[in-house]
């Protein structure tokens, strides 16, 4: 019976933890597309947002420390390797 009650217990822990990160998942896509969308926005009325991190990461870039300027960026914004090195790329 405990052993029951113990594989039932780990079960819907399992479980409630999956349902967790699911719904994250669905939060951090959301997000995503809304920072995209004021992304065009912003593209399309001419404005820039000046980051405070970026002045640091351009210096990374300019003294050729790269990996280091991915991983200001990183940091910085919480952005995926893949677009943050994007992003590295393009500034070099």
């Amino acid at each position: 019976m405990d052993t029951l009650g113990f594989s039932l217990a780990i079960l819907l822990l399992v479980f409630g933890i999956a349902s967790i990160e699911n719904r994250m998942s669905r939060a951090d896509r959301r997000a995503a597309r809304i920072e995209r969308k004021l992304d065009l926005i912003l593209g399309h009325l001419g404005l820039t947002e000046q980051e405070p991190w970026s002045d640091e990461v351009n210096t990374l870039v300019r003294d050729g420390k790269k990996i280091q300027a991915i991983k200001v960026y990183r940091e910085a914004t919480g952005a995926g390797l893949r677009e943050a090195k994007e992003a590295v790329d393009k500034l070099g």
